[in-house]
């Protein structure tokens, strides 16, 4: 490969969307600790750190992408499985409060990653919506037969719309990072890392 660079172009994550999106479930998950878990609790720590860890380890794998391909996709690796951590975080906190955890056809899921918000203001905005309901509606929709008045009345009404909403999003966060580890996979293999390329060079500057 003439031409070839030693140490590839890296870096960059602030682009990518897979850090976009885990940097929105992680203000997301502060707040959403902040508002509803209690600050004693070791879960919410575990919580935070555990959407820092997948915001960090995007950033890190990125960083290190130039010269070690592997530690790359061990960190995105890393990055893909804290968020699944913190899901199971979010669904244990409805699951022991009796609330529902909404369904992949839960019309609700779509409406919020059509909104395609990017700060926990503009995702807070929406619960707040779907909590109100627009129009003189309810916004909770796929809820059968529950009435709108009776749904409003509810005190866990909140938690409910915004331990989901982060987990619409956290899923959102894991799709993307599942096709990044395919692609950087898809990559390692053909390309190879940094050794490859090392040996690449080396051999191309001896030709004569």
């Amino acid at each position: 490969m003439a031409g070839e660079p030693l140490i590839p172009k890296h870096g960059g994550y602030r682009k990518l969307k897979s850090f976009q999106v885990a940097q929105l479930v992680y203000d997301v998950t502060v707040r959403f600790c902040e508002r509803y878990v209690d600050r004693f609790s070791r879960t919410r720590d575990q919580m935070v750190q555990a959407a820092r860890s997948g915001v960090q380890n995007i950033a890190e794998g990125s960083q290190a992408s130039g010269t070690s391909k592997k530690t790359e996709l061990k960190l995105t690796n890393v990055a893909r499985a804290s968020l699944e951590e913190l899901r199971l975080d979010y669904e244990d906190f409805l699951r022991q409060r009796g609330l529902p955890i909404w369904d992949r056809e839960d019309p609700r899921r779509a409406a919020l990653i059509a909104r395609r918000c990017t700060t926990a203001d503009e995702v807070a905005a929406w619960v707040k919506e779907q909590r109100l309901g627009q129009g003189g509606r309810s916004g909770l929709a796929g809820r059968g037969t529950t009435s709108t008045a009776s749904t409003l009345s509810t005190p866990s009404t909140y938690p409910e719309l915004a331990a989901n909403a982060a987990l619409v999003l956290i899923a959102v966060a894991c799709g993307l990072l599942d096709r990044q580890l395919a692609a950087q996979a898809d990559a390692f293999t053909t390309e190879g890392g940094f050794t490859e390329r090392l040996y690449r060079t080396r051999k191309a500057q001896r030709r004569p």
